[in-house]
């Protein structure tokens, strides 16, 4: 019966996490907050959006597991972006996992985007289409 369900790739959304605010001297400091951007960089709006989100992993030798927080947008319109939430800092080095769920053309789409530990860092840099700003995406 699960061969019978179509699954289509996810094309278009992306999960973007961008500094606040420019680091000063390009040094992050304990104090900076991130944040988390979905994007929709396609020709037409989504629907029915919903971004589960979690972050996992040690800090210090500790080890660390956020709440699971469950964002919902009505419709996220063609390229455009809206934003999810804030990492602090001191959360950068555990992994963020993004389920993003949403329709479009009337079929339910699905994808997990998952930021490894240390993949927050000026160092994976890019160019974020529709933000305008520097940070680490995920398309």
């Amino acid at each position: 019966m699960m061969k019978d369900i179509p699954v289509k790739p996810v094309e278009g959304i992306a999960i973007a996490i961008v500094p606040s605010e420019p680091p000063e001297d390009g040094v992050f400091s304990e104090e900076m907050h991130w944040e988390v951007f979905l994007l929709n960089l396609k020709q037409e709006p989504v629907e029915n959006v919903l971004v589960a989100s979690k972050g996992y992993g040690e800090v210090a030798g500790e080890e660390v597991k956020t709440s699971t927080l469950r964002h919902y947008y009505e419709e996220v319109p063609a390229g455009t972006f809206s934003k999810v939430e804030g990492i602090q800092q001191e959360l950068t080095q555990i992994n963020h996992e993004f389920w993003v769920s949403f329709t479009h053309e009337k079929f339910l789409y699905d994808r997990k985007y998952t930021f490894v530990r240390g993949s927050i860092d000026k160092e994976f840099f890019v160019n974020i289409p529709v933000l305008g700003r520097k940070g680490v995406m995920i398309a």
